[in-house]
């Protein structure tokens, strides 16, 4: 078994995992699995750069991370940064915070690769149990990638509509989100996640898919709100099943709530407050477009693509 940490550093969130990986089948076993809203891509739609109080709030979620790493004895460690810091001038200032807090470079990976990763993470273990192929849509605070495959990635794609995204570019007015949003926002960010859909068709075959798999904050939060959780439960969460009626009912009742009203429902993390209707509308864009039944929530993703891959490199650091 190889020790491996894995960081996914995204636009809204940066999470860590320490696992022991077997290098022969790729099997993991949770040592630390934990995640941090930092909101690293704060702004970045408007102004191109990263924001001193994001890159601040990411650093210090380095710092508590790298304590993590130490106390578990990773012996390889692999930080792998997307959709913020691809886009952003200053993201050399990034690189080299990271480097002096955990003593690796960020690898800031393309939109293709990290549609890899995800879907490496979330399909590893369905082998065999449901029908092919899968479409694995990991709607990320930047953007959201497309990767459809059976044991392999057969085509993926990457588009830049993200719930962080989205939501600063049509939901906010005079620096605070309008609670709720007005009808036409809601129109302006279905009008974009539509042109997002249709660039992505012209590399992934949507429709083609059996079998809608759902990854990260946005999803995860539906299936919570869905079950009716008392709290945040990975456990209950993890290869869930929501109906597409079921997700159209919750993202209609976020569209039209307030701010306190996303905030007291109890399975909803404070970071993702503001940003889950955005989230929502664009799964429930994908479900209207592929036909999709029902969507298959994995608690497994990225991460866990990129724990095994620092397994198999002898470059992770």
């Amino acid at each position: 078994m190889t020790r491996v940490a894995a960081v996914d550093c995204g636009t809204n969130s940066i999470r860590l995992l320490v696992a022991d990986v077997d290098p022969a089948t790729g099997e993991l076993t949770d040592l630390d699995r934990r995640m941090t809203v930092v909101r690293l891509g704060q702004g970045v739609d408007r102004t191109g750069r990263l924001a001193p109080e994001a890159l601040e709030r990411t650093f210090a979620a380095c710092r508590e991370y790298a304590a993590v790493i130490e106390e578990h004895g990773a012996k390889r460690v692999r930080f792998v940064a997307t959709s913020a810091s691809r886009d952003a001038e200053n993201r050399d200032e990034f690189v080299r915070g990271v480097v002096e807090i955990l003593g690796v470079e960020p690898v800031v990976i393309t939109g293709d690769q990290e549609a890899a990763y995800s879907f490496t993470g979330a399909t590893k273990e369905l082998s065999g149990h449901l029908a092919t192929p899968y479409l694995v849509v990991d709607i990320g605070g930047g953007s959201t990638e497309f990767v459809v495959g059976d044991g392999e990635v057969r085509a993926a794609r990457s588009v830049d509509v993200g719930c962080v995204r989205m939501t600063e570019r049509h939901l906010v007015r005079d620096g605070e989100v309008t609670d709720p949003p007005t009808e036409e926002q809601i129109a302006a960010i279905r009008a974009d996640v539509e042109a997002a859909l249709d660039l992505a068709e012209q590399t992934v075959p949507l429709r083609e898919a059996r079998t809608l798999v759902g990854l990260a904050g946005s999803v995860t939060t539906i299936s919570a709100i869905a079950q009716d959780l008392p709290a945040y439960d990975s456990a209950r969460i993890h290869h869930s099943r929501v109906t597409r009626e079921r997700v159209r009912e919750i993202t209609d009742r976020l569209l039209h709530s307030t701010h306190a009203e996303r905030a007291a429902i109890p399975s909803m993390h404070p970071g993702r407050v503001d940003v889950i209707a955005a989230g929502a509308l664009i799964l429930l864009s994908i479900m209207d477009r592929t036909g999709a039944e029902e969507v298959l929530v994995s608690e497994h993703d990225i991460l866990d693509g990129i724990a095994r891959h620092a397994a198999l490199d002898e470059d992770a650091g």
